[in-house]
């Protein structure tokens, strides 16, 4: 079984015991999450499609633990004027772990 969530403007494709990193959420390590957005749940041959989401499915994760993502290097030039800036930005996430879905 497995369903596909939306969370953070990006969707993911989750089964139970599955761990993935989501932007970060503001709940405490350790706290459950619900995840209310299931855009398609599909169980053997059933498969439930939602418009845009299923009724009453969900699906329940723990929080394992917040961070900071690789740093990721921009730069700005402009020619001819001698202009140039260089800067760092690391994404924080929240690492989830899916402990089951309902629905």
């Amino acid at each position: 079984m497995y369903a596909i969530i939306a969370t953070g403007g990006k969707q993911y494709r989750v089964s139970a015991g599955d761990v993935l990193e989501v932007e970060k959420l503001p709940v405490p390590e350790g706290a459950e999450v619900s995840f209310d957005q299931v855009l398609a749940v599909v169980d053997g041959d059933a498969v439930k499609i939602g418009t845009p989401t299923v009724p009453g499915a969900r699906a329940l994760a723990r929080v394992l633990a917040h961070g900071r993502g690789r740093k990721i290097r921009g730069f700005k030039y402009k020619p001819k004027v001698n202009y140039r800036r260089r800067y760092g930005h690391r994404q924080p996430f929240t690492r989830v772990r899916i402990e089951s879905i309902e629905g």
